[in-house]
């Protein structure tokens, strides 16, 4: 949700939903992008960091 500055990223795996802050990007997104992040643990969860579009 470009307008709050977060949103979710559905793995292909089918597991759990994870957050993503704007401060974790490290490209623009959109909704159905292949990208690529680490993920790290934070006070309410999974957090995807170094969030990248995959080509």
């Amino acid at each position: 949700n470009e307008s709050k500055g977060f949103g979710f990223i559905k793995p292909s795996d089918s597991s759990e939903d994870i957050f993503v802050h704007v401060s974790g990007l490290i490209d623009e997104i959109r909704e159905n992008d292949n990208v690529k992040y680490d993920v790290e643990k934070g006070k309410k969860g999974l957090n995807a960091v170094n969030v990248e579009v995959l080509n």
